[in-house]
């Protein structure tokens, strides 16, 4: 009795599947190169810090105020010219807007820096990175354009008023919440040795 050999390896249709594995390795290198839904979050994120800014500097003169929720929330055209929350802001020297912006750019190069060595299976620390990456750039551009950032964002209780914020400050403090949410989760991000 002989042995039953499969005649599709020498010339049947499965010998085909070599040449049409190229086109499928072609659609992952084009899919590599899409956008990931970071970028689109992160742009769309910057476009909403952005536009929230113009109508304030549009519609709010500089520091007028408008009620929106009596004893609680005011729109407050504010100028921050130091870092985060106003740190550095009543400090005054030479090329300020220039060290604050550089201090910034090197900030926002070591989180992408970092984000880009994070694999798919973080999502959340992948979002959480993409949060203070958005609210960096947002910042960035107003100190590079303006010198400073608008802040507008006024949440008060009788005379306590928290720091006036925008757009970019909720997209890093929820970022950095996020991220420190996600790393108490996991333990860390630091892969462990094989």
């Amino acid at each position: 009795m002989t042995d039953y050999v499969d005649p599709a390896p020498l010339g049947g249709p499965e010998a085909a599947a070599p040449e049409a594995a190229p086109p499928a390795a072609a659609q992952r290198v084009v899919a590599r190169r899409r956008p990931r839904l970071e970028v689109w979050l992160a742009f769309a994120l910057i476009i909403a810090d952005q536009v929230s800014k113009a109508a304030v500097r549009a519609y709010i003169p500089l520091y007028d105020s408008v009620e929106v929720i009596p004893g609680l929330l005011n729109l407050t055209h504010a100028l921050n010219t130091g870092a985060a929350f106003g740190f550095l802001d009543h400090l005054d020297f030479a090329y300020k807007a220039v060290v604050v912006a550089v201090l910034a750019t090197s900030a926002l190069a070591a989180i992408v820096f970092y984000a880009m060595t994070l694999g798919s299976e973080t999502r959340i620390s992948r979002l959480a990175l993409t949060l203070v990456v958005a609210g960096a750039i947002g910042n960035l551009i107003d100190r590079v354009v303006a010198g400073a950032v608008v802040d507008f964002v006024d949440f008060y209780v009788g005379t306590w008023h928290f720091w006036a914020f925008n757009v970019a400050d909720t997209c890093i403090s929820s970022g950095a919440v996020l991220l420190i949410f996600d790393m108490l989760r996991t333990g860390s991000h630091v892969p462990s040795p094989a």
